[in-house]
Order: structure tokens, then sequence, then C-alpha cells
């Protein structure tokens, strides 16, 4: 049987297509154990920590720097647990303030997005010294602006701390490494769908890190995306146990 040359171009297409799905990566996923509510001290040291395994962020860009970077991830009735953890040579941050541009000096990012039927997500970033930026973004194709949360204090702040390693918490300290440890309560999140999650709720992801020694950018990911880290569809996914 012949087949016409518009019939045989729409073979071609499905075929590619297919090609395209069974080539690309499965969807990165990060099981979060349920635990008990515990103390935010910034070195990781709470028992509840050692039932989890690290989950390593991979370097990006051509010019990669291969300092180990990770991130642990709990939840508890109240809220999240993120610990996150860094090699590094030296501090970069000299800002003082929360709700600065942390991201353009050492941070680490984690991004929530608990509801894929609305493009509304919440975005964390904290720096070596302890300052935070958490707000929400409102993403309509690839336009994102973030919002200051409103009311945030008592039961709505984050908790969070953190430590440097073979150095001081200062900007310009020779260091090996630095942790943070993260505590996001869901009243915090409630404006968002889909929160509290329950055992077997997916929520989509993203965790991320900057640095910059020397003046030098290197950036990590934990599921990949390209130039922006709102690429929001590239997202893996935690799956609550």
């Amino acid at each position: 049987m012949t087949r016409s040359p518009h019939a045989l171009i729409c073979l071609c297409f499905l075929a590619a297509v297919s090609c395209l799905g069974a080539d690309a990566p499965p969807m990165k996923t990060l099981k979060v154990v349920r635990a008990d509510d515990f103390e935010i001290t910034g070195d990781g040291t709470a028992a509840s920590w050692k039932r989890v395994e690290w989950e390593p962020l991979a370097p990006r860009g051509t010019k990669t720097r291969e300092d180990a970077t990770r991130v642990k991830a709990l939840y508890s009735s109240q809220g999240l647990y993120f610990l996150m953890q860094g090699a590094d040579r030296k501090v970069t941050s000299t800002m003082k303030e929360d709700f600065a541009d942390l991201w353009k000096e050492d941070v680490f990012e984690v991004f929530l997005w608990p509801d894929e039927k609305t493009p509304l997500y919440f975005e964390y970033e904290i720096s070596p010294l302890g300052y935070e930026l958490p707000i929400l973004v409102p993403n309509f194709s690839g336009k994102f602006l973030g919002w200051r949360p409103w009311h945030y204090e008592g039961e709505r702040k984050i908790k969070k701390a953190t430590t440097v390693q073979g150095g001081s918490k200062t900007s310009g300290s020779a260091a090996s490494g630095w942790t943070a440890e993260i505590f996001i309560p869901y009243e915090l999140l409630k404006p968002l769908e889909n929160v509290p999650p329950q055992p077997g709720t997916k929520w989509r992801a993203n965790f991320y890190r900057m640095d910059y020694d020397d003046g030098q950018a290197a950036s990590w990911d934990w599921s990949r995306v390209g130039p922006s880290f709102h690429e929001i569809e590239k997202f893996g996914a935690l799956i609550f146990e």
C-alpha cells in the first residue's frame, strides 16, 4: 500500500517524537521521610537526619567546579526540613540584610511548587551568614516576579541556621565548606494549594547553589534546568512517604 507524501511526513514526525521521548531522562525524584519536629542548629547533627541519605546537586555550565554540593529533606506535621551542604574555598557574602539580592553572592536555594495546576511557587534563598530571601513567585510563560510574604512572623516565620566549616562566618574568610539547615512551616505556604502534603503527595521542586570564589561564578542544580532557575517544567519531584 502506498502512502501520500503528507502521510509519510506525519509518520516521520511521530517517529522522531517517539525517539525523543525515549531518550528524555526520567524526572528526578526525592523521597521525603516523615519525622518528629526537632531543633534547628545549622550543623545537621539532629538524629532525624541520620535516617535519610544525601542527594547530590550537579555542577552547571562549561566552567564547572566539582565542589561537592548536596541536600537532605524531611517533613513533619508542621513543616518541611532541608539540610544543604557544599564544599568551598572562600566565603563570599557581604550582604547583611534579609530580602536582598542574595543570589549575587554565595547562596543555597530551595524552590517548592506544590500544585502543578497553578504556575505559583515558593522560592527560598539563604546565605552563609544566615540572611534569607523568602518569596512567592508567579510564573506566566517565563515571566516571573517574586512577592514578599505578608506578616512574616510568629508561626509563619522560617527557622534557619548556618555554619561554616574550616573558617569563620565572615565574608572573605577561607573555608572548606558551609551548611544551611532550614525549617519551612506550612503556615507560610498557605497561599499555595496541595499544602500540607500527605503520604503519597507529590510536589515539584528544585535545589540550587551559587558560589562566587574570587569573582568567578559557579552554580549547581538538582534537576537540570537551562539558563534560568525558574524553568519549572524541568523541576524534579518530592514524594512524601
